[in-house]
């Protein structure tokens, strides 16, 4: 008997993988957190499967419907959105599994700022613009953020931030991050993304707020800060394809003309 952490990307059923497909249909338990991951993303479970939306049950809970699992032989499909590494509060699941010596697998899923830059259609690491992405929070009522985690401490670095459970607390980001980015600096705000009803707001520091405030985005949003996000031409091609730069697989520079 296995428990699979399967990553369900952000929404869209289609951007499950394989894998995670074909444990969904075979597991005859599927536990899902249904506030973030769609129903249509377990609809394929099995016709005969125990499926719960574990959106109102506590960790005790989802923990004792493993071990009844278990006792069965029944492998388990613990359904998570985006990828469960991030932010998916599987640690803590997996503690309580190793202590009753219960087998686990990780499968990963696409995560929200990935499928965000997808549906902006653009790279986030562009030449001598954007080389880094900081995958951070705020901490609002959520667990505190360890002390040399801060957003100003990230701000420092002016790299481009990708904000998790952080929409309710925009003016504390804003009166961070202007002194290091400057109150122009291109913000997006991607609710929902992957579900119908998806949404992109296009801003600056400086107004990022009022357009959130005015589309009623309280929850499920993340807050993608930088330079890179904006109309960003001038720059240059990368060395990758450079048929002046050889690498391991293309050794030979091409010949100087003349």
């Amino acid at each position: 008997m296995t428990v699979y952490f399967i990553g369900a990307g952000p929404g869209d059923p289609e951007l499950l993988t394989l894998k995670a497909q074909r444990l969904i249909r075979a597991c005859p338990v599927c536990l899902y957190a249904g506030s973030l991951v769609p129903e249509q993303v377990v609809a394929e479970a099995p016709a005969d499967a125990r499926v719960l939306d574990t959106a109102t049950m506590t960790l005790d809970d989802t923990h004792a419907e493993i071990v009844a699992a278990h006792t069965r032989g029944e492998d388990v499909a613990r359904v998570h959105s985006g990828d469960p590494s991030l932010y998916g509060a599987i640690a803590e699941q997996i503690r309580r599994l190793r202590a009753d010596d219960i087998a686990y697998e990780i499968v990963p899923g696409v995560p929200a700022y990935a499928a965000a830059a997808a549906a902006l259609g653009q790279e986030l690491t562009v030449p001598e613009v954007a080389q880094s992405i900081v995958l951070t929070r705020v901490s609002m009522k959520s667990t505190s953020m360890p002390e040399h985690e801060t957003l100003e401490n990230f701000a420092r670095t002016r790299t481009t931030l990708a904000i998790h459970l952080g929409v309710r607390a925009l003016r504390e980001i804003e009166r961070v991050l202007i002194p290091h980015y400057g109150a122009d600096c291109p913000v997006v705000v991607a609710y929902r993304v992957g579900w119908p009803d998806q949404m992109f707001l296009r801003g600056t520091l400086s107004d990022i707020r009022e357009k959130v405030r005015a589309a009623k985005i309280t929850r499920t949003a993340l807050i993608m800060v930088g330079p890179v996000l904006g109309e960003v031409r001038d720059f240059k091609d990368s060395a990758l394809y450079d048929p002046d730069m050889p690498h391991v697989l293309r050794p030979r520079v091409r010949a100087a003309a003349g």
